[in-house]
């Protein structure tokens, strides 16, 4: 348990730059407060103490803001970095080295009993907002941009972006073991593709028009920047 603890700590100072000292963290992170809270309460409802590990569960839900069902499975170093409004729900599974950030949810999608909730792989970060659904795996390596909602698998080393998620598998695979908290990076796949429908459909009309000069039929933006203040899209 030591080892555990000592790990937590650890994992703090190498995923948020804002920390400072170890006792900043011991009396200042919720996040850390929570996972440990769970590990108890966990312990609680694997050895049939269901009502107690679930008191204990709404305990820390009101002192940090994080709810974590007892049942969940955590694997080492989760890091809930501020933490507030985290939901993270009974049949949910955890890999190791995973990051969460304020406001993610963790939910199930249906009235079964059974496995319902999502399951992250190993070095998962899962950016503020999001919501990840269902009996779905999120593979190791990942990265759930910003308020995503995830509702399908996700392969190894991807990103996922946008309502419902869109997929993009990276071209260069992440091969060191430090988190990717390059959440300012996320590709607009659906921009692109609509973007490259345009110019698809630019060329069909200079085609039509023999190459005529003639106003464009439609705007698309220029370095990912949209001019102009009335135009069809």
């Amino acid at each position: 348990m030591l080892t555990s603890i000592i790990e937590d700590i650890q994992s703090v100072f190498e995923r948020d730059p804002a920390a400072r000292s170890t006792l900043e963290v011991l009396l200042c992170y919720p996040g850390l407060h929570a996972v440990w809270g769970h590990r108890i309460s966990h312990w609680l409802w694997k050895h049939r103490l269901k009502l107690l590990a679930r008191w204990v569960s709404q305990l820390m839900r009101g002192l940090t803001g994080i709810e974590i069902h007892p049942g969940a499975k955590i694997g080492k170093r989760l890091f809930i970095d501020h933490g507030m409004g985290v939901v993270i729900g009974e049949t949910a599974e955890i890999g190791d080295d995973v990051t969460l950030y304020h406001g993610v949810t963790l939910g199930g999608t249906s009235l079964n009993k059974g496995k319902r909730h999502p399951t992250l792989g190993n070095q998962v970060v899962v950016g503020a907002g999001a919501k990840i659904l269902g009996a779905i795996t999120i593979g190791e390596k990942s990265r759930i941009g910003a308020n995503a909602v995830v509702v399908k698998d996700v392969p190894p080393n991807s990103v996922v972006v946008g309502v419902p998620g869109q997929i993009v598998l990276r071209s260069q695979p992440r091969i060191n073991g430090t988190p990717d908290l390059e959440h300012g990076r996320l590709p607009d796949a659906i921009g692109e593709t609509l973007a490259q429908l345009i110019d698809h459909v630019q060329r069909l009309e200079d085609r039509l028009n023999g190459q005529h000069p003639h106003p464009p039929v439609v705007h698309i933006p220029q370095h990912g920047i949209w001019h102009g203040e009335d135009f069809s899209i």
